[in-house]
């Protein structure tokens, strides 16, 4: 009998091919993982995410689940550091929660929150988490572009062409602006909540609102482009380097059942 686990966990994406196992490139987060519970467990063990991320993106908070023989193990104050030492330090694992055995990570989610990470000076430090920006914004504008892609549900004109998803209908409860400082380093931050995302919505979704913000397309430009269904239309996607998946519900807690 196998006993079905969820872990949460963070990864820099940098570096590595995304979340998802690729046939013709191990070098992934999925893979990562697989390795270390395989050395751990004693038993090849798959994982599964909740979705996967792309070459560079990062998660601050990432849920994956696998299953195992050992009944016992989110009780094991041992296994979460040992796991953590077979994996780079790129990646950690936070903790294990023993869940019902249909629970699932991916199927299960009903919200996933982005964050897009801006520089607006020039920064040494964490390049790798922040896409430098240095031009003038109209943030006031960007933000009521935000309340605008609230209204749409179909977001063709955001999603990467030639996927294997049967609708492009995602429903976004949250989208928003906010600014943030750090001593003399400010940092612009685009905020995003949906039930699902479709391949490069984010990036894209950010690339035209900088547009919006330097005043190179205005308001009903974004409602043109949402409803002509068309990816050409849209803004150029932004860099994966400032790009995290920061948050994932679920319609029950994660707790370790006895």
């Amino acid at each position: 009998m196998a006993f079905r686990y969820f872990m949460t966990l963070a990864y820099n994406g940098t570096g590595y091919h995304g979340w998802q196992i690729q046939a013709d490139d191990p070098d992934t987060i999925q893979g990562r993982i697989e390795q270390a519970l395989g050395w751990l467990l004693g038993e090849p063990t798959a994982v599964t995410g909740p979705g996967r991320t792309d070459a560079g993106v990062h998660a601050s908070y990432y849920v994956a689940h696998f299953d195992a023989l050992r009944p016992d193990l989110a009780q094991d104050p041992t296994v979460v550091p040992r796991l953590n030492r077979m994996l780079p330090g790129q990646i950690v694992i936070h903790r294990l929660f023993r869940m019902h055995d249909n629970a699932h990570a991916r199927f299960d989610a009903v919200a996933r929150t982005y964050q897009y990470r801006i520089a607006r000076c020039k920064q040494p430090f964490g390049n790798d988490a922040w896409y430098p920006y240095f031009y003038p914004l109209a943030t006031e504008d960007m933000q009521a572009a935000c309340d605008i892609l609230r209204t749409y549900t179909d977001f063709t004109s955001f999603s990467k062409l030639h996927t294997d998803v049967k609708t492009n209908i995602c429903h976004i409860t949250q989208a928003r602006f906010f600014s943030q400082t750090d001593g003399p380093y400010h940092h612009l931050i685009f905020e995003i909540t949906a039930d699902r995302f479709l391949r490069n919505m984010v990036r894209a979704i950010v690339g035209t609102l900088l547009e919006i913000g330097r005043g190179r397309w205005t308001l009903d430009d974004l409602q043109r482009i949402i409803e002509a269904k068309d990816r050409c239309r849209a803004g150029m996607s932004v860099p994966a380097t400032g790009l995290f998946l920061t948050d994932i519900r679920y319609p029950y807690p994660l707790l370790s059942q006895e």
